[in-house]
């Protein structure tokens, strides 16, 4: 019985110990979760006090509701043209102020059910809404919808800015609770349907009612509400003045929100597209250069709501060629572009499309098209800079790189020619050949030094323009090529002012613009442009004075382009459709070169005539001897017979044997003179040094076969070397 017991007692403590040690990391693990749930729950008391703390004091210090209504944030801002001329003014247009029984009950609903659809449950910011938000974003979903609630945007309008900040969504979050602990529900959602903007300088419901639909917001419709319920998230894409089908499709999304919410009946009937809009007259096509211009403000200034004077680059009377150019010169159905600059890169004139209130897009900025063969101009940089000349000969054939065969636009090969020629009449073999000699990657990196900005690919037909760049961009690369191969920034604002004359910025010379091609290589670029205007594709683009320039048409002539300069202004055009149609009969050197031609005689008339520097001071590595100038004419060579015997210069019945053979025969047919380009003078032709009559002397005096130089050439002696 004694063993028995001991050993039950023994297995006892056994199984004890095994108990023991399976129950000790649950232990563990219980210990540390009640130390999270101790350090987390502590650290959310501390974090909730700070944000308390932050919400009394900002609702103490905040102002009252009487204040808040007569204070009005946005800024009125006056734009002046280049000779201070007043071109716009921008800014607010407040209508009456309504209270909150004044403002229809489908004005809040149509607002609460696009913006903040659980405005009358959260306390300023919508956690719900936010973890939401996160959620989708850490899983990939791009349906995620902004997470700032009405109280939120309230907040932002007018106390703060739209820097998309950590810091200022904190600020945010705090002033919205301080809102919500402040004013009650109404009162918010009074404040903030009487500031929001919608668009076209009007702020608040009763202003964009009575601009959009010509009547006080009092009267508003249910489709009405949503049309202006639907501008808060994009005033400017959204606006019935400038896109009617964009702002009746956020409009119909409004709508059926509201009917999912609950707010209008499932089966209600509504038609936003059958809304009367109020007829506007025409708004200058300023508005373009506007919109380009003055979100540089934004960086260029500090934080401010007082009235400012803008003073820009464009030139009014340009800016009325320009337009009346574009206008008279695209085709029926296609739009046009144009953006203008001086040599140091300020915009004289900007028109992004051939009516600013039919569509505000502005195709001269943000419109990404492809130049077609005007990108030719980075191509041959590339190959001007690798040591090729506007003279050097080329061979115009059939090509074909990986696969990829190009054709010219007239289906022949015209055989041998030189590059100035190459350029002039845009053939594309030649560029593909090019291209393909000094790398597509080359080309590429010298676009992007240029300052081009979009994605550029790097497959063979990049070379004939297939990427797609911006208007603007383009025409910044041929100012730098203007400017003799510098780089050029386009700006639009000279300076900002206060109404009390306070200088708030004032544009300053670009003294580090930098070199971006050797001086030879932008002389050299700008003899083919000028020949390409005077005897080649852009003859359509001659103004009577010197112009450089290129013209670009892509396949089946769905963008017209052409880029040019003369007397220090730059000018780019581009004719095309929004759908990417084909246009018949567009081509760069049809009608963009004609509005170019059309703007370029206002534009230059004031400015003196200035001839191109294609003078090309070639580098000391380009200036080796051709051997036809170092060793002579041929006939004048020194042969030797079979025995070693002297054969006298110009014996034509006498054997003779050519020291170089055969590869030297084929560099001298290469070297034949050269067929000067139309318009341009033929190349001159070096002088050849006078030839011995006698057979040389060698220094024991016997007479030599061949001469000093020819036996320098001959071994790669440099000419420096001999004695």
């Amino acid at each position: 019985m004694d063993k028995r017991g001991s050993r039950r007692k023994s297995a006892a403590r056994k199984d004890g110990a095994s108990r023991a040690a399976a129950d000790e990391p649950q232990s563990r693990v219980k210990f540390w979760m009640r130390r999270l749930v101790i350090w987390g729950g502590a650290l959310a008391v501390l974090v909730a006090l700070f944000v308390g703390l932050a919400v009394v004091f900002a609702a103490r210090s905040m102002p009252g509701y009487y204040q808040l209504k007569a204070t009005q944030t946005a800024q009125t801002i006056v734009v002046r043209a280049r000779d201070g001329t007043e071109i716009v003014e921008l800014g607010p247009s407040y209508g009456k102020w309504l209270t909150s029984d004044e403002i229809p009950q489908v004005m809040k609903d149509a607002m609460i059910s696009v913006e903040d659809r659980r405005y009358y449950s959260h306390f300023g910011i919508d956690p719900y809404g936010l973890v939401r938000a996160v959620y989708t974003a850490a899983t990939g979903d791009r349906r995620v919808s902004a997470t700032s609630t009405i109280t939120q945007q309230l907040a932002r309008n007018v106390f703060l800015n739209n820097n998309r900040s950590l810091d200022r969504k904190l600020r945010e979050a705090v002033l919205a609770m301080a809102l919500e602990a402040k004013f009650s529900k109404e009162q918010i959602l009074e404040l903030y349907l009487n500031k929001v903007y919608f668009g076209g300088g009007a702020y608040g419901v009763d202003s964009a009612s009575r601009k959009f639909f010509s009547h006080p917001a009092t009267e508003l419709s249910t489709a009405e509400a949503a049309i202006i319920a639907g501008l808060v998230k994009a005033p400017s894409r959204y606006s019935p003045t400038a896109d009617v089908n964009a702002a009746v499709g956020r409009a119909s999304v409004v709508l059926r929100l509201m009917k999912e919410q609950g707010r209008i009946p499932a089966d209600a009937t509504v038609d936003p597209s059958a809304v009367k809009l109020k007829e506007e007259a025409g708004q200058n096509s300023v508005r373009y250069f506007t919109d380009w211009a003055l979100p540089q403000l934004d960086l260029l200034l500090p934080e401010t709501f007082e009235p400012i004077e803008v003073w820009t680059t464009l030139d009014v009377g340009m800016q009325r060629a320009a337009t009346a150019s574009i206008k008279s010169n695209t085709p029926d159905g296609a739009q046009g572009a144009l953006v203008s600059m001086d040599r140091d890169g300020a915009v004289l004139a900007l028109i992004g499309g051939t009516d600013y209130i039919q569509t505000n897009y502005n195709r001269a900025t943000d419109a990404r098209r492809q130049p077609g063969s005007s990108w030719k101009l980075f191509v041959y940089l590339a190959a001007l800079e690798a040591g090729y000349t506007p003279d050097d000969r080329v061979v115009d054939t059939p090509v074909s790189i990986n696969g990829w065969s190009p054709r010219n636009s007239s289906g022949r090969n015209v055989g041998e020619i030189d590059l100035r020629t190459a350029f002039a009449y845009s053939i594309n073999t030649v560029a593909a050949q090019l291209g393909n000699e000094v790398g597509f990657g080359t080309v590429a990196s010298m676009a992007r030094r240029f300052g081009i900005t979009t994605e550029i690919n790097t497959y063979p037909s990049m070379v004939l323009g297939t990427n797609e760049v911006r208007l603007i961009d383009m025409t910044r690369a041929f100012a730098a090529v203007s400017a003799g191969g510098n780089s050029v920034e386009p700006y639009g604002i000279l300076k900002v002012e206060t109404t009390d004359g306070d200088l708030l910025y004032e544009h300053e010379r670009n003294t580090r613009s930098t070199q971006l091609v050797p001086d030879y290589v932008a002389a050299g670029i700008t003899d083919l442009l000028q020949t390409a205007v005077a005897t080649g594709t852009g003859r359509a683009a001659d103004i009577g004075r010197p112009v450089a320039g290129k013209t670009g048409t892509t396949s089946s002539n769905k963008d017209g382009y052409f880029v040019g300069f003369s007397s220090g202004i730059t000018t780019g055009v581009w004719m095309g459709r929004d759908d990417n149609v084909r246009v018949g009969g567009l081509q760069g050197g049809t009608a963009p070169a004609r509005a170019f031609a059309a703007y370029m005689r206002y534009a230059v008339k004031d400015r003196p005539v200035e001839q191109f520097d294609t003078d090309l001071q070639l580098p000391e590595w380009q200036l080796e001897p051709d051997d036809e100038y170092m060793l002579g004419d041929p006939e004048d060579y020194y042969f030797i017979d079979e025995q070693g015997n002297l054969i006298e210069p110009g014996t034509s019945d006498a054997p003779r044997e050519d020291p170089f053979g055969d590869e030297f025969d084929r560099t001298l047919e290469g070297d034949r003179p050269r067929q000067p380009v139309p318009g341009q003078r033929p190349p001159q032709q070096p002088q050849q040094p006078p030839q011995p009559q006698q057979p040389p002397r060698g220094v024991d005096g016997a007479p030599q076969a061949i001469g000093d130089d020819f036996l320098n050439e001959a071994t790669g002696a440099r000419r420096d070397q001999r004695p």
